[in-house]
Parts: structure tokens; sequence; C-alpha cells
């Protein structure tokens, strides 16, 4: 991990931006640390420089309850190269939706698949180098999307205590076996009238998951509508579990 810009934020964040085998990163560390924090990562669609108002945001959340937030780019996002099968796959995918027409199975396989496999070891590399930096000491939750993300690091990563996933984006109906196999304690954010969401899929997908504490809130409004104090109770979720 090597470190290439930081600035304090006005609220006495640390941000600073860092590279991790040229996949770049950013890590958020609050200002009144005074031990090793437990760690948030904070999963998003991809394209950290448009996603950054919202990350930044959440990140200074987390850091007001006294957690750490760090992120990494997606395959594919921002300036990382593009595959050329994903590409053929999100174009299918808006093809079909400006159409009207159900979203196939296969496409959703194609485009989202191939990203699981390749993200997931991105995020355990990064979350070896953070837990090796001074200031950071677990325990570790991870918050956001994309859900078929969230869901294979939960199965993969026990590093990972507790997770607050986002649902909105498509999922590959073979994970919903892995989804089977979570067992950690979650909180699943899920808008009503999420336009690019199928919400059956999400509700029988956090039916599916076998952690013995889940909670799934269910709000009105759109993809970008969740509520300010859903900010609060992931606070207060990851309090339980992470302190």
């Amino acid at each position: 991990m090597r470190f290439t810009h930081e600035q304090r934020l006005d609220d006495g964040v640390l941000e600073r931006e860092f590279t991790l085998d040229e996949i770049p990163g950013i890590l958020w560390t609050p200002a009144s640390a005074s031990a090793p924090t437990p760690l948030i990562l904070l999963g998003h669609p991809g394209g950290l420089h448009k996603m950054y108002p919202r990350l930044v945001a959440r990140a200074r959340h987390c850091a007001a309850e006294g957690f750490a937030a760090a992120t990494i780019e997606l395959p594919g996002g921002g300036d990382r190269p593009r595959s050329a099968a994903a590409e053929q796959a999100r174009a299918d995918l808006h093809r079909a939706l400006e159409a009207g027409e159900p979203v196939d199975d296969e496409i959703v396989d194609r485009l989202v698949l191939p990203l699981v496999d390749k993200a997931v070891p991105e995020w355990q590399a990064a979350l070896d180098a953070l837990l090796s930096l001074p200031e950071i000491g677990g325990p570790v939750g991870y918050a956001g999307g994309v859900i078929a993300i969230g869901i294979r690091l939960a199965v993969v990563e026990p590093r990972i205590s507790a997770a607050l996933l986002f649902a909105g984006s498509y999922v590959p109906r073979t994970m919903f076996e892995q989804a089977r196999q979570v067992t950690i304690p979650l909180q699943v954010l899920l808008q009503w009238d999420d336009e690019g969401n199928d919400r059956q899929l999400a509700l029988d997908l956090f039916d599916a998951f076998g952690s013995k504490e889940k909670t799934l809130h269910a709000n009105m409004g759109g993809h970008t509508g969740v509520p300010h104090f859903e900010g609060d109770a992931g606070n207060r979720f990851f309090a339980r579990h992470l302190k």
C-alpha cells in the first residue's frame, strides 16, 4: 500500500488516498482516534471520483461513531482497464431495460459473476494492507453494494464480523446458495421503489440469508433516496457488533 495524497477534512477526519497494486483507494480515520479503531469497508458500484461525494459523506458518518472507513475502486471502474465481456453484458442489460423486457439471468451472470470473482480477492488484499496499519485494529464490517460482492465477502472472509448490505443491484440466482451460507449479523437496506431493482428478488434474497440475526430496513423512494436516518441506524448496528 502506497499513500499518494492526504488531507484533513473540516471535521478533523484524516483522508488518505492510496494505491495497492495499481488499485486506487481511500482511507478515512477519525480525528479523535486514540487507539486502533474498528474498520468499515465501504462498497459501491464503481467510479470512485463519481461516487466520492456519497462515499465521503458515509465515511464521515462512520468516523463520527469512531470507525475508520476505507474503499477501493472496482475492476473496470474509474480509470481501471475495461473488460470487453463486461461492457457487452452491460450493453445487453441496458438494451433489455430500455425495451421494457425482463433481464435475462444469463445477462446478469455475465455481468456480475466475473466482477465478484475479481473484486473479492482485491478487497481481501486491501484488508490485509489496512489491518497492518497501526491505527487500524479491527473488528471489520462491510457496508454498501454491490450486494453480490458483499455476499461473497461475508462467506469467504472470516475477518468481517457484520455487514450492512444495500439491495439494488442484480444478483445471479446461483449466488442464493452462497447467501444461505452467510452467518454473520446482517442489516439490509431496500428502497421499495428502486426503479432498477427487482423488489421480489431482493426479498427472496433476504429470506435466503442464513444469518440468525438479520434485519430488513425498507423505505419508500428510488435508488438514491435512502433516508438520512439510515446512516444513524447503520452506526448503531455496527456499534453493537464492532465495539
